[in-house]
C-alpha cells in the first residue's frame, strides 16, 4: 500500500531551549491527521510522546524530558507520513537542583531533589541545609593540607554556614585550579541567585505561569464533569456529599472530646497567665526600677528601659499593659522635668549639659532643651559680665587695702582661662610696656586695669564653652543616634532660624563687654546710653600711658582666644574698635605725660659742663622722649587685622601737636633756665678742656655761674639739640610711623633758631655794648684831639683795655664752649669795628700824626682779630682806613711798620687765642646792625 501523505517536516520550535519538562510548541508541515495518527516525538532523542497533545497538522504541543544530549532535532513519526525531519534543533540547558525548601511550579520527583542529609554532615538541620555548591561550578579539590590552611587562617572556617566563614580558605580547598573565566562565571551565577532569593514568591508564580493555568483549567473540567453526572438530581452532587460527611465527622469529635478540650482550655489559659506574668515582668516592675534608677542617677538604664518598653508596649491595647505603661509615662516625664531642671542650672560644665540634651532628647522631651540651655547661658555670662563690674566698683569704694588691687581672677569663675591667654600673658606681660618691671606691678596695679583682667578673664573661661556647645548643637553632636535620625529635618529648621538668634546673644555679649571696658578705661568716651556702664568709676580720673597699654595687652590677648574658637572677625569688631580707641587715648596720654615729664627737666640741670660745652640737660630730653617711644612699640604696632593708629587725620593732628608741644615745652625750660636768677643758680662744677689753656686761672668749686655764663651753656646746649638731639627724636618718630615729622621737626627747629638767636643777642649785647661804649671816653681821654697830638709811639690805652676786654669774652666762651668762639668773637668784632668806623668818621680833620696814630691802632686791632673777621667787620675797618688821610711819605709808612711790630712783639703773649686756627663753626644768620 503506498504512502499517501508527505513525511512530517519540523520547522519551528518555542522556546528553542530550557531544562527539563519545559513545555513547548512544536510547529511544520504534515504533522498528522490527527491525535490517533500521531505514534512518534522524540526531542534530543528522548521520547515526549506522553506528554505530547497534537493541535492541528501544523502544531503540536508537548514537554521536553530528560534527555542525555545536550542539543538534538525534533523527529516526529506519524502512520500516514512515517518518521520526519526537522529544520531546527533545541538546546537542553542542565536543570537546576531544587532543595527541599525551595518553591517550585511544578510537581517534583522525590528523587530528583538535591538532600544534604546524604552528605557527611548528616547532623545539621533541615532548615539549616544549603547547595553544596554555592558557586555552581565543578569543585576541584586542592592537595594544601587542612593543617596548613588552619594555621594559615586561625579561627576561621571553610565551611560557608559558619560565621567565621573565610572565602579565601574555601577557594584554596575547592577551586585552587579553577580559571579566572570560571570564577567570573561563579560570581554571575552568584548574583542570579541572589535575584532570585529576592524575587521570592513572585518570581515563582511569573516562571510557572503556564502551570497554575493548567491546574486551573484541570479543576474547572473535573468540576463540570461531576456536574454533568446524573447523580445530583437525585441525591446531590458527589461534593456536597463529601462535604456533609466531613462537617458530620467534625461535630462527633467536638462532642467526644468537648470536656477534655475545656479543661485543657482552662489549663492553657492559666498556663498562658502564668507565662504572661513571667514573661512580661519587665513592664510589672519597671515603675520601681525607673525610681530606683533616677535615685542612683543611673539615667542611662532608665533610658535603655524606656526604649525597650515603648517599642514592646507604646501601642498596645491590652488594658493592664496600658495601666503599667501609663505609670512607666508618669515617672518619664518627673525625669524630663528633672533633667531640665538639671541642665539649666548656673553654672555646669560642658560635659554636664551635653549629656543631659542627649538623655532629654532620647527621652523625646517636648520644644528644644538645647537652645533653652544656650539662652541660660547667654543670660548667665551677662549676669557674670555685670555682677564683675560691681564687685570691682565695690572694692573700689571699699576701705584700701592690697586685696582690692590685686588680680584675683579666681572668685567666681573656675574653669580655667584657655592656655592660650595664660601662656602668652605670662610670656609677655612683663615686657608689654616697661622692661625691667619688677613683680610689685601685680600688686599696685589700678582698679580699672585689674578690673579688665579679670572681666576678660571671666568671658574667656565662659564663652569658649557656650561657642562650643552652640556648634555642637548645629552638627548635631549633642543627639544621639535615634534622636538624630528622628529630629534631623525639625532641628535642621530650627538651626536655620536660630542662627541669627545665637549671633545676636554673642553680639549682645561683646557689647556689654566692650561697654563695661569702655566704661572702665574711656569713662568720656561713652555714650549717655551707656552711663550705666561707667558708673562708680572716677571718671576725671585718667589712666596713665602704663595702664592703658597693660589693657590693650590684655584685650589683644582676648582677641586671639576669641578667634581661636573660629568665632567670625565682624562678631569681634568691637572689641578691634574698643583696642583701636585705647591705642589712640594710649598714645596721647603717653605724650601728654611725657611733656609733664620734660616740663620738670629743669629740675635736674645741674650746669655740669662736659669737654664739649654741654649739660646733661639735652641727653636727658633725649632719653625721656626715646623712652616714651619705646613704651608705645607694642602699642603702636598693627597685630593682625588691626588698623594704624594714624589712620584717622583728627588723630594724626592731635599727636603731631602733642610732639611738637613736647619740644617747645623743652625749649621754654631752656629759656626759663637762661634767665634764672643768679640766687637761685646751684654751686656748680665747671669741667674744663685739660687741653686747653685756663686764661684766668683756675676756676674753684665754690665758683657762681654768672648769668652770662648760664646764657653761654643754654647756647651751647641749643647748638647740640639743633645738630644731634632733635634731629635723632625725628628718626625715632619716623621709626615708629608717626605722621607729620617734617612739621614737628620745622616747628620745633624754628622755635629753637629762635630762641637761640635771642639768647645769643642778649649774650652779645651784655658783653659787647661795654666794650663798644668804653672807646668812645677811651678815645678822647686827656682831652686828646686828633689835630693836635704827639708823633705815636705805641698804642693808646683804650684799644689795649678793648683788647684785653675782648679776650676775657674769648676766655669765657672758650671755657664753656669752643665752638661758640668763632660766632661770639666775630659779633663782638663786628660791634666794635663798627663802632671804631663810626668814630673815625666823625672827626673833622686829622693832623699827620693823628692820621698816624688812628692809623696804627685800627690797623693793630684788625690784624689782632683777623681770625675772626666777617665781611661786615672788614668793611667797617676799610671804611675806618678810608676816613683817615693816606700816608703820604715813605717815612711814615716805614714807622707804622716798626710801631705796628713792636705793639705785636709786646702782647703775642696775650693775642695767642687770636693766632690758633679756630674750629669750623656752624654759620648762623644773624642781622647786621
Amino acid at each position: 500500500m503506498s504512502r499517501t501523505r508527505q513525511p512530517p517536516l519540523v520547522t519551528g520550535i518555542s522556546p528553542n531551549e530550557g531544562i527539563p519538562w519545559t513545555k513547548v510548541t512544536i510547529r511544520g508541515e504534515n504533522l498528522g491527521t490527527g491525535p490517533a495518527d500521531l505514534i512518534g516525538l522524540t526531542i534530543c532523542g528522548h521520547n515526549c510522546l506522553l506528554t505530547a497533545e497534537w493541535m492541528s497538522a501544523s502544531k503540536i504541543v508537548c514537554r521536553v524530558g530528560q534527555a542525555k544530549n545536550d542539543k538534538g532535532d525534533i523527529i516526529v513519526t506519524t502512520k500516514s507520513g512515517g518518521k520526519g525531519t526537522s529544520t531546527v534543533s533545541f538546546k537542553l540547558l542542565r536543570p537546576e537542583k531544587i532543595g527541599i525548601l525551595d518553591q517550585s511550579a511544578v510537581w517534583v520527583d522525590e528523587m530528583n531533589y538535591y538532600d544534604m542529609r546524604t552528605d557527611r554532615n548528616k547532623g545539621i538541620p533541615p532548615l539549616s541545609l544549603r547547595p553544596a555548591n554555592p558557586l555552581g561550578i565543578e569543585i576541584e579539590k586542592g592537595k594544601f593540607p587542612q593543617k596548613d590552611l588552619e594555621m594559615l587562617f586561625p579561627g576561621m572556617s571553610a565551611d560557608f554556614t559558619s560565621e567565621n566563614f573565610s572565602a579565601a580558605w574555601y577557594l584554596i580547598e575547592n577551586h585552587s585550579n579553577t580559571s579566572f573565566e570560571q570564577l567570573k562565571m561563579a560570581v554571575t551565577h552568584l548574583k542570579r541567585q541572589a535575584n532570585k532569593k529576592s524575587e521570592g514568591s513572585l518570581a515563582c508564580v511569573k516562571g510557572g505561569l503556564s502551570t497554575f493555568f493548567e491546574a486551573q483549567d484541570a479543576l474547572s473540567a473535573i468540576h463540570q464533569k461531576l456536574e454533568a453526572d446524573g447523580t445530583e438530581k437525585v441525591e446531590g452532587s458527589m461534593t456536597q456529599k463529601l462535604e456533609n460527611v466531613l462537617n458530620r465527622a467534625s461535630n462527633t469529635a467536638d462532642t467526644l472530646f468537648q470536656e477534655v478540650l475545656g479543661r485543657k482550655d482552662k489549663a492553657d489559659s492559666t498556663r498562658n497567665a502564668l507565662n504572661v506574668l513571667q514573661r512580661f515582668k519587665f513592664l510589672f516592675n519597671l515603675p520601681l526600677s525607673i525610681e530606683r534608677n533616677i535615685q542612683k542617677g543611673d539615667y542611662d538604664v532608665v533610658i535603655n528601659d524606656y526604649e525597650k518598653a515603648k517599642s514592646l508596649f507604646g501601642k498596645t491595647e491590652v488594658q493592664v499593659f496600658k495601666k503599667y505603661y501609663a505609670e512607666v509615662e508618669t515617672r518619664i516625664e518627673a525625669l524630663r522635668e528633672l533633667l531640665l531642671d538639671k541642665l539649666l542650672e548656673t553654672p555646669s560644665t560642658l560635659h554636664d549639659q551635653k549629656r543631659y540634651i542627649r538623655y532629654l532628647s532620647d527621652l523625646h522631651a517636648p520644644g528644644d532643651p538645647a537652645w533653652q540651655c544656650i539662652g541660660a547661658q547667654h543670660r548667665w555670662i551677662l549676669q557674670l559680665m555685670h555682677s564683675c563690674q560691681e564687685g570691682c566698683v565695690r572694692d573700689l569704694k571699699g576701705p584700701p587695702g592690697l586685696h582690692s588691687a590685686t588680680l584675683d581672677l579666681d572668685g567666681d569663675v573656675r574653669a580655667s582661662v584657655p592656655g592660650h591667654l595664660g601662656q602668652t600673658a605670662s610670656l609677655k606681660r612683663g615686657s608689654s610696656f616697661q622692661p625691667g618691671r619688677d613683680d610689685a606691678w601685680r600688686y599696685q596695679t589700678p582698679h580699672r586695669v585689674a578690673f579688665v583682667e579679670k572681666l576678660t578673664k571671666l568671658v574667656l573661661s565662659q564663652l569658649p564653652n557656650f561657642w562650643k556647645l552652640w556648634i555642637s548643637y548645629v552638627n548635631g553632636s549633642l543627639f544621639s543616634e535615634t534622636a538624630e535620625k528622628s529630629g534631623h529635618i525639625e532641628r535642621s529648621k530650627n538651626v536655620r532660624q536660630r542662627q541669627n538668634d545665637f549671633k545676636k546673644m554673642i553680639q549682645e555679649v561683646m557689647h556689654c563687654l566692650v561697654k563695661l571696658l569702655r566704661g572702665a578705661l574711656l569713662p568720656l568716651s561713652v555714650t549717655e546710653g551707656g552711663g550705666r556702664q561707667c558708673r562708680g568709676w572716677e571718671v576725671k580720673a585718667e589712666l596713665s600711658g602704663q595702664g592703658l597699654a597693660h589693657a590693650i595687652q590684655t584685650l589683644r590677648l582676648t582677641y586671639e582666644s576669641l578667634t581661636a574658637l573660629e568665632i567670625p572677625n565682624d562678631l569681634l569688631q568691637t572689641i578691634q574698635d574698643l583696642v583701636l580707641d585705647l591705642r589712640v587715648r594710649c598714645v596721647v596720654v603717653t605724650l601728654q605725660h611725657t611733656a609733664e615729664e620734660v616740663k620738670r627737666l629743669a629740675e635736674k640741670e645741674d650746669w655740669v659742663v662736659d669737654s664739649e660745652g654741654l649739660t646733661s640737660l639735652p641727653c636727658h630730653f633725649e632719653r625721656c622722649v626715646v623712652h616714651s617711644l619705646q613704651s608705645l612699640r607694642e602699642v603702636l604696632e598693627c597685630k593682625p587685622g588691626e588698623a594704624s593708629v594714624f589712620q584717622q587725620p583728627k588723630t594724626q593732628e592731635e599727636v603731631c601737636q602733642l610732639s611738637i608741644n613736647i619740644m617747645q615745652v623743652f625749649i621754654c625750660c631752656l629759656e626759663q633756665l637762661s634767665t634764672k636768677p643768679d640766687a637761685d643758680v646751684d654751686t656748680a662744677h665747671l669741667s674744663v678742656d685739660v687741653s686747653s689753656p685756663d686764661l684766668f686761672g683756675s676756676i674753684h668749686e665754690d665758683f657762681s655761674l654768672t648769668s652770662e655764663q648760664r646764657l653761654l651753656i643754654v647756647l651751647s646746649n641749643c647748638c647740640y639739640l639743633e645738630r644731634h638731639t632733635f634731629r635723632n627724636i625725628a628718626e625715632h618718630f619716623e621709626k615708629h610711623n608717626f605722621q607729620g615729622i617734617e612739621k614737628i621737626t620745622q616747628v620745633s627747629m624754628a622755635s629753637l633758631k629762635e630762641l637761640d638767636q635771642r639768647l645769643f643777642e642778649n649774650y652779645i649785647e651784655l658783653k659787647a655794648d661795654p666794650i663798644v661804649g668804653s672807646l668812645e671816653p677811651g678815645i678822647y681821654a686827656g682831652y686828646f684831639d686828633w689835630k693836635d697830638c704827639l708823633p705815636p709811639t705805641g698804642v693808646r690805652n683804650y684799644l689795649k683795655e678793648a683788647l684785653v676786654n675782648i679776650i676775657a669774652v674769648h676766655a669765657e666762651v672758650f671755657t664753656i664752649s669752643k665752638d661758640l668762639v668763632p660766632r661770639v668773637l666775630s659779633r663782638v668784632v663786628e660791634a666794635v669795628s663798627e663802632e671804631l668806623s663810626r668814630l673815625m668818621q666823625c672827626v673833622s680833620s686829622f693832623s699827620k700824626n693823628g692820621a698816624l696814630q688812628a692809623r696804627l691802632e685800627i690797623c693793630t686791632l684788625r690784624d689782632t682779630v683777623a681770625a675772626h673777621l666777617t665781611p661786615e667787620s672788614r668793611s667797617s675797618f676799610k671804611q675806618a682806613l678810608e676816613a683817615l688821610p693816606q700816608l703820604s711819605s715813605g717815612a711814615d709808612r716805614k714807622l707804622l711798620e716798626l710801631l705796628l711790630s713792636r705793639v705785636r712783639s709786646g702782647v703775642h703773649l696775650q693775642l695767642a687765642c687770636f693766632q690758633a686756627a679756630p674750629p669750623p663753626a656752624v654759620k648762623t644768620q644773624v642781622p647786621s646792625r
